[in-house]
């Protein structure tokens, strides 16, 4: 028997996450991972599930993988060139005010930084290529600015 697809879906939610003092929380993925084994991460996210929106994904993959109760914002999406294929990538901003639950599964190393370490970081060949690129993404339009009202 063939085996059963429920669908096939591009679209990826993710979300940077900063404390109150402005800094990211990046991290590793553990060793055993299939994509990106001990790879380095500012981003934690999925793949939306069918007619969830990239806002409602992106606090679902919050509490599954650092246990974080929240309502991401969008910032951007953008279609990321992906290490797999390409792919429609959301990717939202959330400021945690509590601790946080870090899945082990998921996150094997964490730790809060500030933008300029980051930055550093994202040079890192361990540094996963599609946060990479989220990363400049992200740099271009902050650097930018917010776009004209009118």
């Amino acid at each position: 028997m063939a085996e059963m697809v429920e669908r096939v879906d591009e679209d990826v939610a993710t979300v940077v996450r900063r404390d109150t003092r402005g800094r990211v929380l990046v991290h590793r993925r553990p060793d055993d991972r299939a994509r990106s084994p001990g790879g380095l991460n500012w981003m934690l996210g999925g793949a939306a599930e069918p007619g969830e929106t990239y806002e409602e994904a992106a606090a679902r993959e919050l509490a599954e993988e650092l246990g974080v109760r929240a309502r991401p914002a969008l910032v951007l999406t953008f279609r990321c060139a992906g290490v797999i294929s390409p792919y429609r990538l959301g990717l939202h901003e959330v400021v945690v005010t509590g601790s946080v639950t870090p899945d082990p599964r998921e996150i094997a190393w964490y730790d809060w930084l500030t933008e300029p370490r980051l930055a550093e970081l994202v040079r890192d060949e361990r540094f996963v290529p599609d946060a990479r690129e989220a990363y400049a993404r992200w740099t271009d339009l902050r650097r930018s600015g917010p776009a004209p009202a009118g």
